[in-house]
């Protein structure tokens, strides 16, 4: 798969986990992908920023919807502002 794929997969991703995400007035954007196209850098947005649960969004949300569409990504991380 190409960086172009794979990228094109974790915003298909994001895309399935924006609406709940905006439902609690948060949001997330797609930062960098980087280490051969195993790690993925977003950043988590308004109301997600200060919500307590924000890391177990990340892990099990966030981190497993972007394994589904592009598996061979080992690591998702929120870079705060």
């Amino acid at each position: 798969m190409t960086s172009e794929e794979v990228r094109l997969n974790v915003e298909k991703a994001l895309d399935e986990i924006r609406p709940f995400l905006q439902s609690d007035g948060g949001d997330i954007s797609l930062l960098s992908i980087e280490d051969n196209d195993t790690l993925v850098k977003v950043q988590l947005q308004g109301a997600c920023v200060g919500c307590s649960v924000n890391q177990m969004t990340l892990k099990s949300g966030v981190e497993m919807t972007i394994k589904k569409h592009a598996p061979q990504i080992e690591k998702v991380v929120n870079i705060a502002v």
